[in-house]
């Protein structure tokens, strides 16, 4: 049986590389907006992909939740026929 629950401190990890993407890609999106070159595109490249990644760390985690609900239901129910 898959423990859904052990995979916590590997989400916490990822939201803060994500967060990580962000605050680097704004970075570098005003560094090229002052300088006017491509940084600026790299930025917000790196800013979008840091966004996208914390949604699809969002939604993974929700299916870990009803994983999770599902496995206690089904534990419960069993514990219950025995």
């Amino acid at each position: 049986m898959i423990n859904i629950r052990n995979t916590k401190g590997c989400v916490k990890m990822g939201k803060l590389k994500n967060e990580s993407d962000k605050v680097v890609g704004k970075t570098k999106e005003g560094l090229g907006e002052a300088s006017g070159d491509k940084m600026k595109l790299k930025g917000k490249l790196q800013n979008a992909s840091g966004k996208a990644k914390e949604k699809l760390e969002d939604a993974k985690d929700k299916v870990a939740e009803k994983a999770n609900e599902f496995l206690d239901k089904h534990e419960k129910n069993n514990k219950e026929d025995n």
